[in-house]
């Protein structure tokens, strides 16, 4: 069998004068010369495990997309949903646009086991504006690559519209832009792959999805849409540490739970320390949500959550303005 340091090294025996120093006599001695030898495609995984196998190299492989499924049968139990990702022209999704949207929709179990892929879509739009240097060194697309081009949006309806769950890496940023794009975005449930999922707890030190795809053990083209659909579908079906399930179950676990959202309105202004310190956010208002205080629980926790309001904010028997959030709602821009 071909030693493990073939892989990687040929030898060179080169004649090269040396002098003994006791006798000054003048020998010659082999030298031995190290190249690289060429490796055939065939011997590529093999050298990868040998070099994570050392301990001293850690290997990222490019990530492959999965195959897309097109003719399987119904699995009983199995539900769809549809990673989407958008490149627009800017921030704000009340004036800026969608230059690209790509999805992927896949099927996966009540327990968060990741079946197919079933379908992707892409697709490049040229938005009112040019494209400004900003956005094509953060996204690659240019004003040129996208003359021309529209999203067909019937297309897009009749993609999302089995889908039972809607993920986005950022859901907060995605799903207003989605629903400007089309309507049948905000009748789905929706879930943040990055707010949703606990990754710290799991001993990842960020939540970017090119960190989390890298810390996997792939990489891929970041910050073309589709592309980024297809890592995060593997981040998600990613094993986690300490035997924690992959990413996907503890996703759907918290999509599932409903959160009491409290605007503590009119609180006293010498109070904004002790809100914020409780986990309290400030809105201005400018979003039609009430100018206030306001934090999201659990349902379990809302009579605690009322006797602190009362008793060190209010100091008196308040009932303050809280609404249901569930996945229907979450995420969205006037939510």
């Amino acid at each position: 069998m071909q030693g493990q340091a073939d892989l990687f090294l040929g030898l060179d025996e080169a004649a090269a004068p040396i002098q003994n120093p006791v006798t000054s006599e003048i020998q010659i001695k082999p030298q031995v010369q190290k190249r690289a030898l060429p490796l055939d495609p065939s011997d590529f995984e093999r050298a990868a495990h040998v070099l994570e196998g050392s301990g001293l190299y850690r290997i990222l492989r490019r990530l492959h997309p999965r195959p897309v499924v097109t003719s399987r049968a119904a699995i009983p139990g199995q539900k769809l949903a549809v990673i989407v990702d958008t490149e627009t022209t800017g921030l704000d999704h009340t004036r800026d646009e969608v230059i690209e949207v790509g999805m992927v929709a896949f099927s996966y179990d009540e327990d968060g086991s990741i079946g197919d892929v079933v379908g992707t879509f892409n697709a490049l739009r040229e938005p009112s504006v040019s494209i400004s240097p900003e956005i094509t060194r953060l996204t690659g697309i240019t004003s040129e690559m996208v003359q021309g081009h529209t999203i067909d949006l019937d297309a897009v309806e009749a993609f999302i519209q089995p889908a039972h769950l809607v993920i986005a890496h950022n859901a907060r940023f995605d799903r207003p832009f989605c629903e400007r794009l089309a309507h049948v975005f905000s009748l789905k449930a929706w879930a943040c792959s990055h707010a949703e999922v606990s990754w710290s707890d799991f001993g990842f030190e960020g939540s970017k999805l090119g960190y989390l795809l890298s810390q996997c053990g792939w990489f891929h083209q970041g910050h073309r849409a589709v592309e980024d659909c297809h890592a995060l579908l593997e981040v998600l079906a990613a094993p986690l540490p300490g035997n924690a399930g992959c990413a996907m179950s503890h996703l759907l676990r918290s999509a599932r739970k409903a959160l009491l959202r409290i605007w503590a309105e009119g609180s006293p202004f010498d109070m904004k320390d002790n809100l914020k310190k409780r986990g309290y956010r400030w809105n201005d208002g400018t979003n039609g949500r009430p100018k206030s205080w306001f934090i999201e629980i659990a349902e379990d926790v809302y009579e605690a959550e009322m006797k602190f309001l009362r008793q060190e904010v209010y100091g008196r028997d308040v009932e303050p303005f809280t609404q249901r959030i569930t996945a229907f709602e979450r995420f969205r821009a006037t939510s």
